[in-house]
């Protein structure tokens, strides 16, 4: 019996550092393409930012901006927190809680617009739901409508102090955006 085992040459070799090397040429060909799908530092910048909270004081509101939009931050007082939470969801125009922390099918209520435990802040996407007007109710001497919450100038909506639709054209309530408290005083939106 004959073993034909068939010995590894110098050609077998070079075949072989040959493919190696076209594949390690291919693939850094190719990385600068797959590299450049990724986002660039700015809009990783602005996908989430910090909050401090603490130089807002009980009945005031801030506005900052968060992936180019306004989001209305209000620390309620107990009078607008007790308001609020009264309201029946049955007669609102928007039945939904329109809160990116809940599921989509959750109800309109003032503690699914607001956190846990920090009932005192809302924090909504400051934009009219329906042609996207900035409304007014962040300064103290604001138009805040019947509600005590926020009026569009455009097409007169208002809003309740939850960010609810209460009256107007606007078919939806102002969105809560996807945020987390860091400590009592600071919270990361996005």
């Amino acid at each position: 019996m004959s073993s034909d085992a068939i010995e590894p040459d110098r050609r077998d070799f070079l075949v072989l550092v040959g493919n190696a090397f076209a594949a390690v040429g291919a693939a850094s060909l190719l990385w600068p393409f797959i590299q450049q799908m990724n986002p660039d530092a700015s809009t990783k910048a602005l996908s989430s930012i910090d909050v401090d909270l603490a130089p807002v004081k009980e009945g005031q509101a801030i506005t900052v901006m968060w992936r180019g939009k306004p989001v209305f931050v209000r620390n309620r007082t107990k009078s607008e927190i007790e308001s609020a939470v009264k309201v029946d969801v049955k007669n609102l125009p928007d039945g939904l809680a329109r809160n990116e922390n809940l599921p989509d099918e959750d109800p309109a209520t003032d503690a699914n617009r607001t956190m846990k435990g920090h009932e005192n802040w809302i924090i909504i996407i400051g934009i009219c739901t329906h042609l996207g007007c900035i409304p007014k109710g962040q300064a103290l001497g604001d138009e805040r409508g019947e509600f005590g919450g926020w009026f569009c100038p455009c097409h007169g909506s208002q809003y309740d102090t939850a960010g609810r639709i209460r009256k107007g054209p606007a078919p939806r309530n102002m969105e809560v955006p996807p945020y987390a408290f860091t400590s009592d005083s600071k919270i990361k939106i996005g």
